[in-house]
């Protein structure tokens, strides 16, 4: 992704206008919204992630959970912006801070306010828990407050951040990444890569007992593996707390996630310890302890095993001594690392003692197996002897193809787009040269194009391709969503209205059979049309091939004398993608990527009046005004090659 500045156009509907802050997968944007109201906040997947196809299919992977989080104490998502390799959340601006910034200026809150301030965290956690999503980043840092924090405040909490949360199936989720800030990271993902609703609630305890004591239970010295590594094998140290109210903290930071409470219970069980210690005063800040108190045993019960386990070898966790992956200074910030699958132990054999009464014929056992192995060895012998003295035949394969030329042309798009393709084939040198047309109708056209150069027939290996005239990477599916076995992602076209651009690729081949590249040449184009025309495909990728229509949306009811807001909306394959706009009007910023792609801008969009003057059109062909009072009328536009759009009917009445 591109280096982002204010001003930038966030798809068709946004543009940066300041940073808010960064973390370790996102930049947070405060952006204001094409269509006005108030400003909102989007968080862009950072530039040196977005060829990390882990982290860019969790952020696509979760859109319609995203937008189906709507809870009073959650961060409300309002869309999702896919356009190339920009990929962002935008989401209600919270304006009150963190929970981390009131920390900095309070450095503890009595034990009754940071009771009713997680008790609002878990409201959320547990809608988000029916809806099979997990945060995995529960710190005061992603906890917004709506106001400043004051004694008594209700409905302020405002979790954030569910950008990087993952979708559950089941009840947990085995993963061999480590995802989340060493400070709140639950044993069990780092004992058995393992993590689940549970990992919530342990991260909240965490939390509140920070807001206790002004510190985490295991922060101190060390890098962060070794703060995590205490997560597993240590006590927090206890607090200055009446026994009922530690025995409840105690329980969310369980070392079992199985006892740990629901989200749910957790919230009504905090809500009546926070009016039972309303008069709790707050504590001095905790120090460090000197050292931190070791559990029996680390724990690796795991939530969902049964009560009492099997018998079984003991599964030992990972020691200070055993090799351990550096990670860096022990800090609060989310990290994004590998961690090293844990492969269960492998049951020892039992050995069986040595019977020496058995040992003479334990010896002629053994005598007659090498005396065995030696007699199969002569015979093998004897058998390959045999072959090589017969008369050598070569296996069966057809012709090698001979030099030979091929063409092939593709059906128009609905963008304008037409690709024809030369191919020549030299034997001696075995490889294949084909030159792309890439031409377009009424409007300018730019790549990436998406072009599947496959291997001979029966190959499954992929050939090395050599491209001139372009840009070409291998197309990754988990960035563009298309699949297509041997594709190349061609970039750097930019193709005039009316005009043409070649581009050459040289392809090492081994061709065999009279028609070889003719059946090579029209697998290579049909393989492409089959990708870009998947309708289980979503996104944005390869807008010029993808496209298939235009859908013109306004509101089925406007004002006169006021500006009329249109929508572009593209038609995929899979169908109209309303949360990926092409264009609204009026517009602010710069067009998107999309518009770019297949109309060379907004000089490629005009409106025009369908209402028999109801409809004032500005001199750019951009800016719709309502006039007349008008039961029924309909918008025309023409949006690059396609050139007979127009929306639904909509009415104009006067102010009331």
């Amino acid at each position: 992704m591109a280096h982002v500045q204010s001003g930038d156009a966030l798809g068709a509907s946004y543009r940066l206008e300041e940073p808010l802050g960064s973390g370790a997968v996102g930049e947070v944007w405060r952006v204001s919204s094409a269509s006005g109201g108030p400003d909102l906040a989007a968080k862009l997947l950072r530039p040196e992630h977005a060829q990390d196809p882990t982290l860019v299919e969790r952020f696509v992977r979760e859109r319609s959970v995203l937008l189906a989080l709507r809870h009073p104490n959650i961060v409300a998502v309002r869309d999702l912006v896919v356009e190339g390799d920009r990929l962002a959340i935008v989401m209600d601006y919270v304006t009150g801070g963190s929970v981390r910034d009131l920390l900095e200026s309070r450095l503890t809150l009595p034990a009754g306010e940071a009771l009713a301030l997680c008790a609002e965290v878990l409201d959320a956690l547990a809608s988000a828990h029916a809806g099979s999503a997990t945060h995995r980043d529960i710190k005061p840092d992603n906890v917004l407050l709506a106001e400043s924090w004051r004694p008594g405040l209700q409905g302020a909490v405002k979790v954030s951040d569910f950008g990087i949360a993952s979708v559950i199936g089941e009840r947990t989720r085995h993963t061999t990444g480590m995802v989340g800030t060493p400070q709140y990271m639950p044993p069990e993902l780092l004992s058995q890569g393992e993590i689940g609703p549970a990992a919530d609630i342990y991260a909240t305890g965490i939390m509140l007992y920070e807001l206790v004591a002004g510190r985490t239970p295991f922060a101190g010295a060390g890098t962060d593996f070794t703060l995590a590594y205490r997560h597993v094998t240590t006590l927090p140290p206890r607090l200055d707390l009446p026994e009922e109210l530690w025995a409840a903290l105690e329980k969310t930071l369980s070392k079992n996630p199985r006892e740990r409470p629901g989200a749910a219970q957790a919230a009504a069980q905090f809500r009546r310890l926070a009016r039972e210690f309303a008069d709790l005063p707050a504590l001095s800040r905790s120090v460090e302890p000197e050292d931190f108190q070791a559990v029996d045993r680390p724990a690796t019960v795991l939530r969902g095993a049964p009560a009492e386990p099997e018998a079984g070898p003991t599964v030992v966790a990972r020691t200070p001594e055993s090799p351990q992956p550096e990670l860096g200074p022990a800090g609060s910030r989310t990290i994004v690392r590998p961690m090293p699958r844990r492969d269960p132990a492998r049951p020892v054999e039992p050995v069986e003692p040595e019977n020496t009464a058995s040992k003479w014929s334990a010896w002629l056992t053994r005598k007659v197996l090498v005396l065995g192995a030696v007699g199969l060895v002569l015979v093998v012998g004897l058998v390959f002897g045999i072959v090589l003295t017969l008369p050598q035949s070569s296996p069966a394969v057809g012709p090698r193809a001979a030099d030979a030329t091929a063409t092939q042309q593709d059906v128009p798009l609905p963008s304008g787009l037409s690709v024809s393709r030369a191919a020549s084939y030299d034997a001696a040198a075995g490889e294949v040269k084909l030159t792309i047309t890439y031409s377009a109708q009424k409007a300018p056209l730019r790549g990436p194009f998406l072009e599947v150069l496959p291997g001979a027939a029966g190959s499954p290996a992929c050939p090395p391709v050599t491209w001139e005239n372009a840009a070409a990477t291998r197309n990754k599916p988990s960035l563009s969503g298309v699949s297509a076995n041997c594709g190349w992602s061609v970039d750097g076209v930019r193709i005039p209205a009316q005009g043409s651009v070649e581009v050459g690729a040289t392809i090492p081949v081994a061709l065999a059979g009279e028609n070889a590249l003719d059946e090579w040449l029209d697998a290579a184009a049909a393989a492409t049309t089959e990708a870009t025309a998947d309708d289980s495909v979503e996104g944005s990728a390869y807008p010029v091939q993808r496209l298939r229509g235009i859908q013109v949306q306004t509101p089925a009811r406007t004002v006169s004398q006021t500006a009329l807001p249109v929508t572009l909306v593209p038609v995929w394959p899979s169908g109209p993608d309303v949360l990926g706009p092409l264009y609204k009007s009026p517009a602010t910023g710069k067009p998107s990527e999309m518009l770019t792609a297949i109309a060379g801008g907004e000089k490629g969009v005009r409106f025009s009046d369908g209402c028999s003057g109801g409809l004032a059109v500005s001199s750019d062909g951009l800016v719709v005004t309502a006039l007349a009072v008008a039961p029924s009328c309909v918008l025309r536009a023409v949006v690059g090659n396609f050139t007979d759009l127009a929306s639904e009917p909509f009415g104009i009445t006067t102010r009331e």
